[in-house]
């Protein structure tokens, strides 16, 4: 019996990803951002939990982490060092013509793919007998992995920090954050702790051509472990029957289950669901009670010896 993805130990996660990486960006177009790439892998691979790239481990020292996420950062790796994939540039991912022409199994894309890249790590590791960690080389195709860990850290602790808000202050966080994205806020309804229900927000967004649209929202605090399951979904579009609202966004620091996204878009209301990760990214976007911290990266000029 094979074992499931979460009783894999890290090289055998590491060796599981690449075909599915393969497959998800023949399915994506041949290109796609990282994100965009570990959301479709959840939500097409059967055999990856739907919590993959969300739960979050704790570290001997205390700090947080995704654990999946460094598997995942060095299978991408080894497919880059074996011409399966390239970086066009940071962040992104695309397909070589020999990446998009493998039709094999995944033991013959392992064999293929260790047998260049494993060499060439230890030739690094001749290079760098120092370095603690693969993620610690200096060669220019790891330094994708290494800013995704760097920038995973403060969304780990903006996650974090999320959850230790109150119910109240959350559902206020997001509709600051909903206000930000150009939808007036009525300042009626949806601002209760109880009896609105079952709405956290509600608002409305005016088009170029004057078409106001009525939006509700729903806001959930819920640790990684615990998924947003379809009947969530299912409640707060009973929710939005009741204010009338023709558009709906549904905010939570967790995720949502692949029932959950296949509800979200049935029927003539879609829903658009906004998880741990994409709310990282739109509280970086808008600025929303954080700031910046602008670092820098030495250029080439100073490895050179001459």
């Amino acid at each position: 019996m094979e074992k499931r993805f979460n009783d894999m130990n890290r090289p055998e996660k590491e060796a599981f990803f690449m075909l599915p990486i393969l497959d998800e960006l023949k399915r994506l177009g041949g290109q796609a951002d990282t994100k965009e790439l570990k959301t479709s892998l959840v939500k097409n691979c059967e055999d990856l939990p739907e919590d993959t790239f969300t739960s979050i481990k704790v570290s001997r020292s205390g700090n947080s982490y995704h654990a999946n996420n460094y598997p995942f950062n060095f299978s991408v790796t080894n497919l880059v060092m074996a011409g399966y994939l390239d970086r066009p540039h940071p962040g992104n991912l695309m397909l070589t013509e020999k990446g998009r022409q493998f039709n094999g199994t995944d033991k013959e894309l392992n064999d293929r793919v260790y047998k260049i890249s494993l060499p060439m790590w230890d030739e690094r590791s001749k290079r760098n007998k120092a370095r603690k960690s693969k993620l610690e080389s200096s060669n220019d195709q790891e330094a994708d992995d290494i800013t995704e860990t760097a920038n995973d850290e403060w969304k780990t602790k903006l996650l974090n920090a999320l959850e230790q808000l109150t119910p109240g202050k959350f559902e206020l966080f997001c509709r600051a954050l909903v206000r930000k994205m150009n939808v007036d806020i009525d300042e009626k309804i949806g601002v209760k702790q109880s009896g609105d229900g079952g709405v956290d927000g509600y608002g409305y967004m005016t088009t170029d051509d004057f078409r106001t649209t009525r939006i509700a929202i729903q806001a959930k605090k819920w640790n990684p472990s615990h998924l947003v399951s379809s009947p969530e979904i299912d409640k707060f579009r009973g929710a939005m029957d009741k204010y009338r609202a023709e558009y709906g966004i549904f905010i939570t620091t967790s995720s949502f289950t692949r029932d959950a996204i296949h509800a979200s878009r049935t029927g003539t209301r879609v829903i658009t669901l906004i998880d741990g990760d994409r709310l990282t990214d739109l509280v970086a976007k808008y600025q929303l009670y954080v700031h910046p911290v602008t670092t820098y990266k030495l250029g080439d000029f100073f490895k050179d010896k001459e």
